[in-house]
């Protein structure tokens, strides 16, 4: 599974919801989150949003590759990286709320992809260029996943309830907050962008560690925040399609 142009991703995302539908899996919740974000920064080329469009597309497709590969390879059982490994294989633990998905999935994403994504399409030299439609491709990600976080308490009452008196849950999303992500992706980017190709990847390992140890906090946030997100959970009814489905309508509602 690898796409050429920002409507191949489109279409390799389409037929991961599709087979997460049939499947009844919660890997289609980052792949459905995903495809609309896609379909945002398409809509937004040819529109002078973007200081680079051509480049842009080419960012676009680098870093859904990355997530496209990963996917694809977890599901022929070959080795993927820690934190997608953890993502992916999170996706049969049933104790697990949407948006702890959707944070696996993010955090594998950008924590690490997208600086790897970053670096393949500049150098040390050009890198300070690209800045700008960096923050802007995470700004489409990050605003649609803030009122996707609103929106799941409409269709889930129970997460509301708790997001809004257990101050602890808070603190919990903060911490993987879509901003720290960006700055720490970007980071990252400029580091590797500096290195010969064999530190490259000793780097990009270690990065993965990090991101990895991140995932398992995801999983695993403590007793107190798991017992929160263990009522959450049981207010969260309906089988993953549904879920997808309903995701999928959210997300689509929320575009700009």
């Amino acid at each position: 599974m690898k796409a050429t142009t920002i409507d191949e991703v489109i279409e390799n995302l389409e037929q991961i919801i599709q087979q997460a539908i049939k499947e009844e899996s919660t890997l289609g919740y980052f792949a459905a989150l995903y495809q609309n974000v896609t379909i945002n920064i398409k809509e937004k080329l040819g529109t002078n949003y973007f200081d680079d469009d051509k480049r842009m597309e080419e960012l676009d497709v680098i870093f859904a590759n990355r997530y496209l590969a990963a996917y694809s390879e977890y599901k022929e059982k070959k080795k993927v990286t820690k934190s997608w490994d953890i993502a992916f294989k999170s996706s049969t633990n049933n104790m697990l709320i949407v948006l702890q998905h959707l944070l696996l999935g993010m955090n594998a994403h950008i924590n690490l992809d997208l600086g790897i994504a970053a670096s393949e399409i500049t150098n040390d030299k050009t890198i300070k260029s690209l800045e700008s439609d960096f923050n802007k491709i995470n700004e489409l990600l990050s605003t649609l996943v803030d009122e996707v976080q609103k929106d799941l308490s409409e269709i889930w009452p129970t997460f509301l309830k708790i997001l809004k008196y257990l101050k602890k849950v808070d603190d919990f999303l903060i911490n993987f907050s879509m901003k720290l992500a960006r700055d720490k992706a970007w980071e990252f980017a400029n580091r590797l962008v500096k290195e010969d190709e064999e530190n490259k990847e000793q780097l990009i390992e270690l990065k993965d560690l990090e991101v990895s140890k991140l995932s398992e906090k995801i999983v695993n946030p403590g007793i107190l925040v798991k017992i929160l997100f263990i009522i959450i959970r049981i207010g969260e009814r309906g089988k993953p399609s549904d879920k997808i489905k309903k995701l999928e309508k959210l997300i689509e509602n929320k575009r700009f």
